[in-house]
């Protein structure tokens, strides 16, 4: 069975997450109807990040094996066809070869978070970004964010249902920048623990508020305790930006 990558942009805010579950409602399972229509029969589509409820993609990579060889733009064009009325885009289609597989073949993952930083309420970004009416020191935040870079064990920064086997993991980049109103958190890793870039994001609200220092966001990680976690930061800010399969690409 011929087997071809996906790479998928989706608005999260009317899905209950990537990942299909009982009672449906995920983005796996609209894709999932698209492929079965043109397929012939239902086929299983795997997503390179599982993301959570209200949470966006501007670059989801998934794998899906089908019944016979397509084109690859017409493959693209004949699932986005099957997949309006729904905030989903199947931004490109190729052939891929029969041992690559989505989420095991990655080798790094690109997070954005945004946060709209102003007084008056998002319009046309609602829903988009997380909207902070109270001034945030980014350059404060920045600096605290340095201290969870490397190798780590993120217990604090990991939700209570996380199936990863173990809370260490390294984090290549954790940086912000503000450009006008709005600040922008990027973070880049091989993986990522279930909520930890929100969680560290929620931390580095309090960095930005001034009720926490850099030390602070140190003695946090180093608790290895979810209860010293600040307040995790709601889904609608963040992006899953890209996925890398180069080993050398940064």
């Amino acid at each position: 069975m011929p087997r071809y990558k996906l790479t998928i942009e989706y608005d999260g805010g009317p899905f209950t997450g990537w990942q299909s579950q009982a009672g449906g409602g995920s983005v796996q399972d609209v894709i999932e109807r698209a492929v079965a229509i043109i397929n012939g029969e239902p086929a299983a589509v795997h997503g390179a990040g599982r993301t959570d409820a209200g949470v966006h993609a501007l670059a989801q990579v998934a794998h899906v094996d089908l019944a016979k060889p397509w084109d690859p733009f017409k493959l693209r064009n004949a699932l986005n066809g099957n997949l309006r009325g729904h905030p989903v885009s199947v931004l490109d289609a190729e052939e891929a070869r029969e041992d690559f597989h989505a989420r095991f073949s990655a080798t790094r993952r690109f997070y954005l978070f945004r946060i709209l930083n102003r007084r008056a309420p998002p319009a046309l970004d609602r829903g988009k970004v997380w909207w902070l009416p109270v001034d945030l020191d980014a350059d404060a935040m920045h600096e605290a964010a340095q201290e969870l870079v490397g190798k780590h064990d993120f217990t604090t920064f990991r939700a209570a249902q996380c199936q990863a086997q173990s809370p260490v993991k390294t984090l290549d980049r954790f940086e912000v920048a503000r450009y006008g109103e709005l600040i922008e958190v990027r973070a880049e890793a091989r993986s990522f623990l279930h909520n930890q870039v929100r969680s560290m994001v929620g931390s580095l609200r309090l960095v930005g508020e001034g009720k926490w220092r850099t030390h602070d966001m140190k003695r946090a990680l180093a608790a290895r305790d979810r209860a010293a976690c600040g307040p995790v930061a709601p889904p609608e800010g963040l992006y899953l930006l890209r996925v890398s399969y180069e080993p050398a690409e940064k």
